[in-house]
């Protein structure tokens, strides 16, 4: 997991915006408007790039933005994305844990009208230093 940054070509269709990443076989994606686009071809690099993490399959080194060989009104500029980042956006879903703490401190926690779940949340993030 990790922060990645690939050149992507957006070749304008319309009023559209047809987006590869030449380096990441089967990266497609597309926007209504430029800035649609570039949400969209951070999502679809982000979602990829993921994939095969989660396969254990090789990250296909960045090729230089001058390398590449461009068309018509093609252009190509840098999308960047942050893998764990991403898995935090779309992997939110609640696990349930057991666990088990001192009669006295759960009564406390019980008075004090504690968030259980929001503590051990809290506490993690910093035991992870994630934040």
């Amino acid at each position: 997991m990790a922060k990645y940054i690939y050149p992507a070509v957006f070749t304008p269709e319309e009023e559209k915006f047809s987006i590869n990443f030449p380096d990441i076989e089967g990266c497609y994606t597309c926007g209504d408007s430029l800035a649609d686009g570039m949400e969209m071809a951070e999502d679809a690099l982000a979602l990829m790039l993921t994939h095969l993490e989660d396969e254990k399959r090789e990250i296909p080194a960045a090729s230089s933005i001058n390398s590449l060989t461009l068309s018509g009104d093609e252009f190509a500029t840098y999308i960047s994305c942050d893998t764990t980042v991403y898995r935090r956006l779309m992997n939110n879903l609640a696990v349930k844990k057991t666990l088990s703490i001192p009669s006295w401190l759960n009564d406390s926690a019980v008075a004090a009208g504690v968030n259980f779940s929001q503590v051990l949340q809290d506490a993690l993030k910093q035991k992870l230093n994630i934040h």
